[in-house]
């Protein structure tokens, strides 16, 4: 496979071009090709997603001084999502140079953002490997360059409201809410509050009310879970 439009296309040429290529490979094509000798992109995409997370919460960091923890986390979510990454990966053709098994090409896995998403993660685990962090960087400002300069932070739902909106994509199911326990006397009550993915808590908080608890925990679980 000829590499080079896309490489042009991205403004990167790999010193080592079997990182490019293992970044393009589906796990769903090695069934097929066993003999070739290649690996899925899945150990790229696990790197890439970490040094993704890292690099746009440094760019949010110096771009928004007065932002606090837990709108910075909030924006980071908001920015690094299934759909902002796999539209990126569509501008950048990605799809149309991915190795994919017959069958999962078939089904339109050229197009599905999941797998879309994946390889683009995995893409910046390659170019971090093979060009560095500062070029992996500057890769990323140029790629998210709109999605953060026209960021307005009075878009951002409420942290209950954008985690299950995160929750429902990543886990297809509804984060819960229950109260761990309430101390105090009646005016002056602090309730504790966990939020639940099955029986697994992802965030506890408190608050003088339920509703400013579950918004604590909320909060939490965005930092801890969806991070």
């Amino acid at each position: 496979m000829d590499l080079s439009a896309l490489e042009k296309k991205l403004g990167i040429f790999f010193k080592n071009k079997n990182l490019l290529r293992e970044a393009l490979t589906h796990r769903s094509y090695l069934n097929e090709h066993q003999g070739d000798n290649l690996s899925s992109n899945e150990r790229l995409e696990f790197l890439g997603d970490a040094i993704l997370g890292f690099l746009i919460s440094k760019i949010l960091f110096e771009q928004f001084p007065n932002f606090q923890e837990g709108i910075l986390t909030a924006s980071r979510s908001r920015v690094v999502q299934t759909k902002s990454l796999s539209k990126i990966a569509e501008r950048l053709s990605l799809g149309t140079f991915l190795l994919l098994s017959k069958g999962e090409e078939e089904g339109g896995g050229r197009k599905n953002p999941g797998l879309l998403e994946n390889a683009f993660e995995a893409l910046l685990g390659a170019i971090f490997l093979d060009r560095g962090l500062k070029e992996t960087e500057n890769f990323v400002r140029k790629q998210f360059g709109r999605e953060i300069t026209n960021f307005k932070p009075s878009e951002l739902k409420d942290a209950k409201s954008l985690l299950q909106e995160i929750i429902q994509e990543k886990e297809k199911i509804t984060p819960l809410y229950r109260v761990i326990s309430q101390n105090g006397p009646d005016h002056a009550k602090i309730f504790t509050v966990g939020v639940y993915l099955g029986a697994k808590m992802i965030g506890q908080g408190e608050g003088p009310s339920k509703k400013e608890a579950e918004e604590e925990a909320a909060k939490i679980a965005l930092k801890d879970y969806v991070s």
